[in-house]
Order: structure tokens, then sequence, then C-alpha cells
């Protein structure tokens, strides 16, 4: 196999999910975009958070909503809980890695707040206690995941929003994990501001 067709099968494959995954991921992602704009509506805000590639998507999110999407609008409340250096590294040294999003959570969350908790496995131990610190803080859930959902699926109440992609592979789960990032942006501001 040459270097460009490999290259190619990867873009082949990443389409074929894209469109697959369409019909199981439109309406959660509808029902997720419609807690947010209820959440911001009410002057509530949006936490974020993930690790690695995730952290990266959850501050990719949360710029979208805090500066603009594709449309002019006032920026939305939103938080990446990805970004504090000294808070992530304080609570990691003080107490454990596991804790960096659910103090975070427990510190900032409020009832009516959304936490958007992304991970490609589901079983990220620091986004599962963030989960569970959301749940405390009487906050929705909205679990970007993929494969079968891991442990988050299994920790979810039926008030939150489930958007697993159905793959197996990181990188796949990742690019549509971005799309689907997309899309409730996309939801959000058509929810808020109307139009086609």
């Amino acid at each position: 196999m040459t270097l460009t067709t490999r290259i190619g099968k990867h873009f082949e494959d990443s389409a074929q999910l894209k469109l697959q995954s369409k019909k199981v991921l439109a309406q959660p992602i509808a029902d997720a975009a419609q807690a947010m704009v209820t959440c911001l509506m009410n002057d509530g805000k949006i936490l974020v958070c993930g690790n690695g590639g995730s952290a990266a998507d959850s501050q990719h999110f949360a710029a979208e909503l805090i500066n603009r999407f594709e449309v002019e609008r006032p920026g939305l409340a939103a938080i990446a809980l990805t970004t504090d250096s000294s808070v992530l590294t304080s609570i990691a040294n003080d107490y454990d890695y596991v804790q960096i999003f659910s103090k975070q959570v427990r510190a900032l969350g409020m009832d009516g707040d959304v936490l958007l908790a992304i991970s490609t496995s589901g079983n990220s131990p620091s986004v599962v206690e963030a989960v569970q610190a959301a749940h405390e803080r009487n906050m929705p859930v909205v679990a970007l995941t993929g494969r079968e959902g891991g442990v988050m699926a299994s920790i979810l109440k039926p008030t939150d929003f489930h958007i697993c992609v159905p793959a197996k592979s990181t990188a796949r789960i990742q690019e549509v994990h971005l799309l689907a990032l997309h899309c409730l942006c996309d939801a959000i501001d058509h929810l808020i501001l109307g139009g086609e």
C-alpha cells in the first residue's frame, strides 16, 4: 500500500463513520443543544472537561461559545476546566490527579449549569469523577464518548445526554467528536438566534 493510498483510506474511513454516526447521534446532539440553551438562557454556564485531545476539544468548544461560532452574537458562558495550570497542578499535587475536574465542578458548578464531559473511551477517571460531582450539584451532563461509552455510560442519569460515537479507533472517535461539537455550536446559535 502506498502512503497516499493509506492516507486516502483515513479520509474514507472518517467519512463513512461520520455518515454512519449521523443516524444515531443527530437526536442526542439536538437534545443536548436544547439543554445547553435552556441553561444559558437561565444565566447558567457550561463547564467542559477532558484529557489530552479531549482537553483541546474542551477548550475549542468553550472558545466557540465565549467568542462566536459562525455568526455574530454576544458571548455565551462556558469554562474549559483544562486551562488553569495552577489549579490543575495544585489539585494533582495536593490531592490526586483524578480530582482535577471534580474539585472545579464542585467549586464553580451550580444547580442548572451543564457539564460537557469528553472521553473517547468513557473510562477516564478524572472525567468520571467530574460527572459524579456534577450530579452532586444537580447539573445535567452531556457525555461525549466512543466505543460503548465505558464507565460514564453506566453512571449517567435519565436527565443526562449521551453522545456515543459507534467506533473503536480513538482517532476516528475524536474526528466525530469535533463534528458533534460544531453541531452543538450551530444548534445553540440556531435556537438562540433563530434563522434557517
